[in-house]
């Protein structure tokens, strides 16, 4: 059991861990009870509680912790509202202006023009061109989504069908990425490399999520055939390279890193993941603790 750092006989710290409401499904974040359970035993008043519950009084806590918010790419505008009304009340994990800024993924060119290794990205908005490209295999993905929300793969000869893909996007309102398929997935698979506290918590490796021909509007595992992964040398240097580019990056709570290999074989940046990432904390148990510790040095910033 984690020992509790705070007096029993002063005020208990208060934290909420921001959540989805599943509705009728059952609730996918398989480390949130466990997250609540440790927190508790460490002697703060925890709580999961869902982002769009009307009823909770997110000033009255100490800490808002963004775990969950799963459904947050479908309704960007209540978010967006959330984020800016909660960080407006107590503090918000992360910082309300580093989830508005880690949602819309044009964050990507920042980062290039940053001198990060990035995977190559073009931007198409509605109403722009379908200017998409004629000699390789490439991605079509929102610049807001999660879970390979409206993203496929294309082969040169699926032009139209592509067409017709970005089409429903910019029906929606969304601003198109094109990147090129990187091959690298299909060998060395996606690298997610997690940071808790300003250190590296654990990373993990996944195999290629768009099977070719899957389309764009079906369900997708998000983390097939997840497993451990021990990061390189090269692949922490890109991380911290890009985490140290993030505006406002001392204010990060947590953060994850998804790098693929590029033709050259060195990493390269896939996605930032600042808002809700799946901590696998089942897959890495002995995390926990250390998430634990984070959180309440946190709260001790704010109520020391």
């Amino acid at each position: 059991m984690i020992e509790a750092p705070y007096d029993r006989e002063s005020a208990m710290p208060r934290i909420a861990l921001a959540t989805y409401d599943p509705g009728t499904e059952p609730g996918q974040d398989t480390d949130l009870p466990e997250l609540v359970r440790a927190l508790t035993a460490a002697g703060a008043d925890a709580e999961a509680r869902c982002w769009d519950d009307p009823d909770a009084d997110w000033g009255g806590y100490d800490l808002v912790v963004i775990r969950s918010t799963w459904d947050y790419s479908w309704r960007p505008e209540e978010f967006a509202a959330w984020v800016e009304r909660a960080g407006a009340l107590t503090r918000l994990a992360n910082p309300a202006a580093v989830v508005h800024w880690s949602t819309d993924k044009r964050y990507l060119g920042e980062l290039a023009a940053a001198g990060v290794p990035t995977v190559p990205t073009r931007y198409i908005a509605p109403g722009e061109p379908a200017d998409l490209p004629g000699d390789h295999e490439y991605v079509i993905k929102p610049t807001s989504g999660a879970g390979a929300r409206f993203a496929a793969r294309y082969t040169p000869h699926e032009h139209e069908k592509a067409v017709r893909h970005l089409a429903r996007m910019h029906t929606e309102g969304f601003t198109a990425m094109v990147q090129p398929y990187v091959a690298g997935i299909d060998v060395s698979g996606e690298r997610a490399l997690q940071f808790f506290g300003g250190r590296l918590l654990h990373a993990s490796r996944k195999g290629a999520v768009l099977a070719p021909g899957t389309p764009y509007d079906a369900d997708k595992v998000a983390h097939p055939n997840l497993e451990r992964w021990q990061p390189t040398e090269a692949e922490l240097a890109v991380a911290e390279k890009a985490l140290g580019a993030v505006p406002g990056a001392d204010g990060l709570l947590y953060a994850r890193v998804d790098l693929v290999d590029g033709e050259d074989g060195e990493p390269r940046l896939m996605e930032l993941e600042l808002v809700e990432p799946n901590l696998f904390l089942w897959l890495h148990p002995g995390s926990l603790e250390r998430v634990v510790e984070a959180i309440l040095a946190a709260t001790e910033d704010v109520t020391g």
